[in-house]
C-alpha cells in the first residue's frame, strides 16, 4: 500500500461545516443544470407542438395567403421522412379570425389539423362536428367553456361566419392576447378557403425530441431544404424550409440567457466549494504541523506529503459531491412528479420549474468540478514546502 494513502485515512477534517459547504454547493450545481434542461426540453417540445421543428411554407413565408396554397403531398415528400431524426410531416391550413360570444370580441389564428394528429398537446374530437379546441387564455376572455357554441367570423373578399363546438380546452406555452390559436379540423378549414384536400398552408416537420438542439435542426433544415430544390417538380408551387429558431428568436435568445447564468452558477459555485476546501484544508495542515515536520525528518518528500492531505481531500469531496447530488436528485424526482414549485407562465411560458434528470451533464458538472477544486487544493500544499523539521520537531 501507498504510505501515503495509508496515512491520509488517519488524517481527517474536524470541522464538518465545510464537507456541508461542498454538499450544498455540488446540490446548487446539478439543480441548476437539471433545471436549465428541464427549461430547454419543455420550451423546445412546446415549440415544436405549435408550429413544428421545421415549416414548408410559400417563399414569402405568408401562411395566411388564400392565394398561393402549396402541396399537401408533394413529389419531394418521402424523401424528406427519410431524414434522419425526422418524426413526422403533419400538413396545415392557418385563417386569420375573430371570435365573437355575446360582448366578447377577440383576434385569433386558427389552425386546421388532420385528423389523428396533434399540437400543443391538445386533440381536437373528431366525432364532433366543427369541433375546435381553444386556448385557456381565449376561455377566459370570451367566457368559453367545453361543450359551448363559438361564433367566428372571417374576413376576406366577403366576411364568412361559422358556428364551432368547443370541445377542449388547452394550455399553450406562448399564450399572449395577440398570439391566441384555435386548433380545428383541416377539413373544415379547406371547406372555408374553397381549396382542395391537397391544398394546405404549410407541412410542418417534427424531429425526435433528440434532435432538437439548436445546432441539429439547423443542420437538418438546410438538408430539407436541398432536398426540397432537387426533388421537387416544376409543376409544384415553390416552397423554402424555415427552422423553427427563426419563427420563436426571441424564446431561442432567453433559453441561451439561461444557459449562460447556468454557466455562471456552476462557475461560482466551483469557486465557492474551492475556497471553502482551501481554508479547512490550511486549518488541518496547521493542526499537523509538527507531523509534517516529523514526516520530513523521516525523509518523506514534499510531493508525497501533498499527497496524504490531497487523497483525504478528494475523499472529502467525494462525500460531499455524493450527498449533494443525492439531495438533488430527490428534489428533482420530486418537482417532477409533483410540480410543488409554481411559475407564472406569462413570464417563463410553463406552469412550474421544470427539472430533467440528463445523467451525461451531471456527470460532466460532477467531473469537471471536482478536477476544478482539486486544482485549487494545490496552492495550500505549497505552505508544506515551508516548514522547517526543526522548528516543528521538538524532543523532549
Amino acid at each position: 500500500m501507498d504510505v501515503s494513502f495509508f496515512i491520509s485515512r488517519r488524517i481527517r477534517f474536524r470541522r464538518r461545516i465545510v464537507t456541508a459547504s461542498v454538499a450544498v454547493s455540488f446540490l446548487v450545481m446539478i439543480l441548476a443544470v437539471s433545471i436549465s434542461s428541464g427549461f430547454r426540453q419543455e420550451i423546445r417540445n412546446g415549440i415544436s407542438g405549435i408550429s413544428g421543428d421545421i415549416r414548408l411554407t410559400p417563399p414569402d413565408q405568408n401562411v395566411l395567403d388564400e392565394s398561393s396554397p402549396i402541396e399537401g403531398n408533394p413529389s419531394y415528400l418521402e424523401s424528406v421522412r427519410k431524414v434522419k431524426g425526422v418524426s413526422d410531416i403533419v400538413p396545415v391550413v392557418y385563417k386569420a379570425g375573430i371570435v365573437k360570444n355575446g360582448e366578447n370580441i377577440h383576434g385569433v389564428l386558427f389552425k386546421g389539423l388532420p385528423e389523428g394528429a396533434s399540437a400543443g398537446g391538445c386533440h381536437v374530437e373528431d366525432t364532433i362536428a366543427l369541433a375546435v379546441s381553444i386556448p385557456t387564455r381565449l376561455s377566459e376572455i370570451a367566457g368559453l367553456e367545453v361543450g359551448d357554441r363559438m361564433l367566428a367570423y372571417f374576413v376576406g373578399e366577403k366576411v364568412r361566419m361559422r358556428q364551432f363546438n368547443v370541445a377542449a380546452v388547452h394550455d399553450t406555452m406562448v399564450e399572449a392576447d395577440d398570439n391566441l390559436v384555435v386548433y380545428a379540423d383541416i377539413k373544415d378549414m379547406q371547406r372555408l378557403l374553397g381549396w382542395t384536400a391537397d391544398d394546405v398552408s404549410a407541412l410542418e416537420i417534427m424531429l425526435d425530441p433528440s434532435c432538437r438542439d439548436e445546432r441539429t435542426i439547423r443542420e437538418t433544415t438546410m438538408h430539407v431544404g436541398s432536398l426540397v430544390s432537387a426533388y421537387s417538380f416544376d409543376s409544384e408551387s415553390p416552397v423554402i424550409a424555415t427552422a423553427s429558431l427563426s419563427v420563436f428568436p426571441q424564446i431561442f435568445d432567453w433559453l441561451d440567457l439561461i444557459d449562460f447564468n447556468v454557466f455562471f452558477i456552476l462557475l461560482l459555485m466551483t469557486i465557492v466549494a474551492g475556497f471553502n476546501m482551501i481554508s479547512g484544508l490550511l486549518i488541518m495542515i496547521f493542526e499537523n504541523i509538527s507531523t509534517i515536520g516529523l514526516l520530513k525528518a523521516l525523509g518523506m518528500t514534499d510531493k508525497a506529503i501533498s499527497k496524504i492531505f490531497l487523497s483525504s481531500s478528494a475523499v472529502l469531496i467525494a462525500k460531499g459531491m455524493l450527498v449533494g447530488n443525492a439531495l438533488a436528485l430527490a428534489f428533482c424526482i420530486l418537482q417532477k412528479t409533483t410540480h410543488f414549485i409554481p411559475l407564472n407562465p406569462e413570464n417563463y411560458f410553463v406552469s412550474s420549474v421544470p427539472v430533467s434528470v440528463d445523467l451525461s451533464l451531471i456527470l460532466a458538472a460532477d467531473v469537471i468540478s471536482f478536477a476544478v477544486i482539486m486544482l485549487l487544493l494545490l496552492i495550500p500544499c505549497l505552505f508544506i514546502s515551508k516548514v522547517d523539521p526543526a522548528d516543528t520537531v521538538r524532543v523532549r
